[in-house]
């Protein structure tokens, strides 16, 4: 299993070039297995969209039961577990919420997360997929 950072489940939908070589493959390799999607990427996607930081080609729900039917696709709930990892985090790693949940989601099922984010990839206490 692998994790999907927002940013990347994204891309992946809409096929975007930013995607890295590595990325799309650690994707397809997990098809068959499981994506994860940490619930709190529902709720970034939806406020980016809110703030019209991001625009979808459809509207947000039909942009959710698409991209939820995806291969492999698995959507995480954020447990009692992943929200107290999120607070108890080691190291260093920046104060946005969502993704200290990402990366708490990850530990928790001990699998790569993907990600292109540069804060991310310098945590050192979980591993990533750039």
């Amino acid at each position: 299993m692998i994790v999907l950072d927002t940013h990347i489940w994204v891309w992946w939908v809409h096929g975007d070039e930013r995607l890295t070589k590595k990325q799309i493959e650690s994707i397809e390799a997990n098809e068959n297995n499981t994506i994860g999607i940490s619930a709190i990427s529902c709720w970034e996607i939806a406020k980016l969209v809110e703030y019209k930081r991001l625009n979808l080609p459809c509207s947000l729900k039909k942009w959710f039961q698409q991209a939820m039917s995806y291969p492999g696709i698995r959507l995480l709930e954020l447990t009692s577990e992943i929200a107290v990892e999120s607070t108890q985090l080691p190291g260093k790693l920046h104060h946005d919420p969502a993704d200290q949940i990402i990366v708490a989601t990850a530990r928790i099922y001990n699998c790569p997360l993907l990600t292109s984010d540069n804060e991310l990839l310098k945590y050192s206490h979980v591993e990533t997929i750039a």
